[in-house]
C-alpha cells in the first residue's frame, strides 16, 4: 500500500480496502495474513457515528493526522477495534476493519489479531508488526447500513457505508 492510497476518503478506502491481505507479525515471530472481508467507513466531525463528531480529543487525536495510521479503542472493556486512519491532516476519518477472512465482528478481529492499546498511531508504511499489502482487485461486494451507532441520527446511521466482499473461494486460493 502506500501513501496516497491511505490520503483517500474513508468511503473509497473502506471499498478499497476489500480483498486487501493484512499482515500480522506476533511476538513469537510467527506471521498470519488475512484476506479483509468487511470494513465500515466513519467521515470526520459531520458524521455523527464517528469519534471524531465531538470534536479532537486525546482518544481521537491520531485520527487527525495523515491516513496510514492505527486508531485503536477498547470496548465494553475487552475488546480493541482496529481502524485504519484516512485522510488528509486535520479531516479525521477512518475505517474500521470489521471482518477478516471467516472472522466476523470488529471485536473477534480485535482478538485474533491480538490488538492492544500499543498499536494506536502505528504507521501501517513501516510497521513491523500490522501491514496491509495489495491483492488482486475486487468489484463483488455488498453495501448496507454501519452497525452498533444507535447514538447517531437516522441520516448518518442509515448510511450504507458498511462493505462486505463476496467471497469468491477461487480469488480466496489465489491469495493464500
Amino acid at each position: 500500500m502506500t501513501e496516497t492510497f491511505y490520503k483517500q476518503d474513508a468511503i473509497i478506502v473502506a471499498e478499497k480496502l476489500l480483498g486487501k491481505i493484512l499482515f500480522r507479525i506476533f511476538d513469537d515471530g510467527s506471521v498470519s495474513k488475512y484476506i479483509i472481508t468487511e470494513t465500515e467507513a466513519y467521515l470526520g466531525e459531520e458524521d455523527e457515528a464517528c469519534h471524531a463528531h465531538k470534536g479532537r480529543t486525546a482518544r481521537t487525536e491520531i485520527m487527525y493526522s495523515e491516513g496510514g495510521k492505527v486508531y485503536v479503542y477498547l470496548i465494553y472493556g475487552m475488546y480493541w477495534m482496529l481502524n485504519v486512519v484516512t485522510g488528509e491532516v486535520n479531516n479525521p476519518q477512518a475505517v474500521l476493519i470489521r471482518g477478516v477472512d471467516n472472522i466476523i465482528g470488529s471485536g473477534k478481529v480485535g482478538r485474533e489479531l491480538k490488538i492492544d492499546k500499543t498499536f494506536y498511531g502505528e504507521d501501517l508504511l513501516t510497521s513491523k508488526r500490522i501491514f496491509i499489502e495489495n491483492a488482486p482487485s475486487t468489484k463483488e461486494f455488498y453495501t448496507a447500513p454501519r452497525v452498533g451507532i444507535d447514538y447517531a441520527s437516522p441520516k448518518w446511521r442509515d448510511k450504507n457505508w458498511r462493505f462486505t466482499l463476496k467471497i469468491n473461494p477461487l480469488f480466496e486460493q489465489t491469495i493464500k
